[in-house]
């Protein structure tokens, strides 16, 4: 506990700096930003006592409707302490005179970590995988949709200089607007780490790296920087979206993990010189970890109902349980960088992905790989699109929640209550799906039948 002297003092300071207002967030099970904006004044109090919420915001549907989840609605809608992380406070350079910092959730009862809290679900993973002697270092990589107003579209939103051909175009062609140096320059500024951008496959797509950090801090900062462009986007009346999917005639948004495994001394433990791939045993142990819990880890680095209409044969995601090197048509790629620089790019998650599941679920799985000692198959070579040459991914959102469900070591390390919860979520989501009559239903079914 911060002593209440220290709190004063922090206040002082922050006022002293022109902020008046502390914004505390913290992540639900979809990894959207929930919170509450405290004056500056009340700050020490907060630090203290923590903040109030409903614990049903972790069993909240994105129309905000609450479901039945971990039994909260049964104990009648009890609350949770959010409790600010002062290690995480950064100003909000668009919001003058504000600052924020990311929560963590307990039990008003105990203070206890709370078994739904995405923060906590990974602080367990990577508790566990300190038996190891290894620290997992993440470099994430994210893209997203601009989409601009357009009331002549179903949805109301079209994308954004939604011109063909712009993959890795920088400049005015295919950003008139100059949306991607505008971000970046505001990132960076709020301390998110980015290291550079560019106009992606489809109109209007984009993608932004981070840099590789211990994985903690590379999911807060993907947690604030999926906000982040968010918010930029609604100041400029425009929609940035993290969804899989979201347009029929264009493709899908990746969040791509790059992972490395680090000894106390810093020596990146995934190099090995004398090998003949340049992969030490614990970089392959990891690969075959991945390989076998990647359908499990599906549920977690790919969501939602949308998230499989992104996979498939030539879609440039992956489609088979695979690894290859420097092969972008495999699940699992290892880049040609050696020595240092070696590590693994799961290429598996979409950009719905909460940050703190999708980084807990790899840090599981590449745990469970290296106390296994779990050898990969040979990798993939040329295009990787042959169901023939390796298994395919879960090819539904059910699907990959009764692999989660079944995969008890997953499970054992990521905690039965949240998994528990989290399926249960995520059952009602298809629930509702399956109820839900689409367009393309009465487009297909309304006139012939």
């Amino acid at each position: 506990m911060v002593g209440e002297q220290v709190t004063r003092e922090l206040a002082a300071r922050l006022g002293e700096d022109g902020i008046d207002v502390v914004r505390v967030v913290f992540p639900d099970l979809l990894g959207t930003d929930r919170g509450r904006d405290v004056l500056v004044e009340h700050l020490p109090a907060v630090i203290q006592r923590g903040l109030s919420f409903c614990r049903a915001v972790y069993s909240t549907t994105p129309g905000g409707k609450t479901t039945e989840t971990g039994g909260v609605l049964d104990a009648g809608l009890p609350d949770v302490i959010v409790v600010p992380d002062l290690d995480t406070l950064l100003p909000i350079p668009w919001e003058p005179g504000v600052a924020w910092c990311i929560g963590d959730a307990v039990s008003p009862a105990d203070e206890r970590p709370v078994d739904e809290s995405p923060r906590q679900v990974l602080r367990r993973a990577l508790e566990v995988f300190e038996t190891t002697g290894l620290q997992p270092v993440i470099g994430p990589e994210l893209e997203y949709f601009l989409c601009e107003p357009d009331e002549d579209r179903p949805n109301g939103w079209r994308p954004y200089c939604d011109e063909p051909g712009n993959v890795y175009a920088t400049g005015r062609r295919g950003d008139s607007d100059g949306h991607l140096l505008r971000t970046l320059r505001t990132l960076s500024s709020a301390g998110l780490q980015t290291t550079g951008g560019n106009h992606e496959y489809a109109g209007g797509q984009f993608e932004i790296n981070l840099v590789h950090s211990p994985a903690m801090d590379a999911a807060d900062r993907a947690f604030r920087f999926k906000t982040s462009v968010k918010e930029l986007a609604r100041r400029e009346g425009r929609l940035a979206t993290f969804m899989a999917k979201p347009f029929n005639d264009g493709g899908g948004s990746g969040f791509h993990l790059h992972l490395s495994c680090h000894e106390k001394d810093g020596r990146n433990a995934f190099q090995a010189p004398g090998s003949s791939s340049g992969l030490s045993d614990e970089a392959r142990w990891a690969i075959g970890g991945i390989l076998k819990h990647a359908p499990a880890l599906a549920a977690l680095l790919n969501p939602t109902v949308n998230s499989y209409k992104r996979f498939g044969p030539d879609s440039l995601a992956p489609w088979l349980i695979d690894w290859g090197l420097d092969n972008r048509s495999s699940m699992l790629r290892v880049p040609a960088e050696r020595g240092e620089t070696t590590r693994l790019e799961l290429r598996l998650g979409d950009a719905s992905a909460n940050p703190y599941l999708g980084i807990a679920g790899l840090v599981a799985a590449t745990y469970l790989g290296i106390r296994d000692r779990i050898e990969p198959p040979r990798p993939s070579a040329g295009y990787g699109y042959d169901p023939s040459k390796a298994p395919t991914l879960p090819a539904t959102l059910p699907d990959a929640l009764a692999y989660l469900e079944e995969d008890t070591a997953m499970v054992e390390v990521l905690g039965k209550d949240f998994v528990r919860s989290y399926v249960d979520f995520k059952w009602e989501e298809v629930a509702r799906f399956q109820r839900f009559v689409t367009d393309w239903e009465f487009t297909e079914y309304a006139y012939h039948l």
